[in-house]
């Protein structure tokens, strides 16, 4: 609902976006696009995915049509080593991109290309393979990682405005080690707390994490805004690096 609705999460998106020029294009790497092996999108007009159930019609109204960039994809395919990158050529933009790009790029006109998540992978794959995008950064492109570095809908409650105790400490020594620019602490996740598994029980929505803190260059500022546990087990906490 983030993606339509005017609140404090859509408001700290809107004002980091207007906080740095537009990009060229936008590589996003969403919690709801995993395949084996890692694909990258390279569609021309990618359709408006809507991966999801029992929300408003308002919301699958919702239409997105940010082009795509093939070109992008090729060179998002040769820079990186650590794996084999397969190219689609059918797949459209799912909600993890276009619920916040909706509202950073409200006129869809800025090219989109998606990158998918190997979920068999451990996170320091995930942490070497980020980093062989670095070039991008030079290219004028916005890495978005888009996920939730504590998620677990399985204990989540609609009617809580704050977080479960875990969750909150959990959300906590997370930023301590983003702040500190501990990325290999980050990717060792399930070493962080004995309640790991609560907030991150399956990987695909915290390891967009890695590939934000990846594309760090030494000494680089990095930003936290909408620091928040929501429902008991979402954090909405989000990064900025530069």
């Amino acid at each position: 609902m983030n993606a339509i609705e005017d609140n404090e999460f859509s408001r700290g998106w809107k004002a980091a976006a207007d906080s740095f020029p537009k990009p060229k294009a936008v590589l996003c790497v969403s919690a709801h696009w995993e395949t084996k092996p890692t694909a990258v999108g390279a569609v021309e007009r990618p359709e408006t995915i809507h991966d999801f159930g029992g929300f408003p019609k308002a919301l699958f109204d919702v239409q997105y049509p940010a082009p795509g960039d093939p070109g992008l994809a090729r060179d998002v395919a040769k820079l990186v080593r650590k794996t084999m990158v397969v190219s689609d050529e059918d797949r459209g933009l799912d909600h993890g991109a276009w619920s916040v790009l909706n509202v950073m790029y409200p006129k869809a006109d800025v090219p989109v290309v998606q990158l998918s998540l190997d979920t068999t992978k451990s996170g320091p794959f995930h942490l070497a393979l980020a980093a062989e995008l670095v070039p991008l950064r030079e290219k004028g492109v916005l890495v978005l990682g888009s996920g939730n570095m504590v998620h677990n809908l399985g204990v989540f409650d609609y009617q809580k405005r704050d977080g479960f105790d875990w969750a909150v400490r959990i959300d906590a020594e997370l930023k301590k080690r983003i702040k500190a620019g501990d990325s290999a602490g980050l990717a060792d996740y399930a070493a962080v707390d004995p309640e790991m598994a609560m907030a991150v029980p399956t990987p695909e929505h915290y390891l967009p994490l890695l590939y934000v803190m990846a594309l760090r260059r030494p000494d680089e500022p990095i930003t936290l805004f909408n620091e928040k546990v929501i429902m008991g087990s979402m954090s909405m906490t989000c990064v900025r690096v530069g």
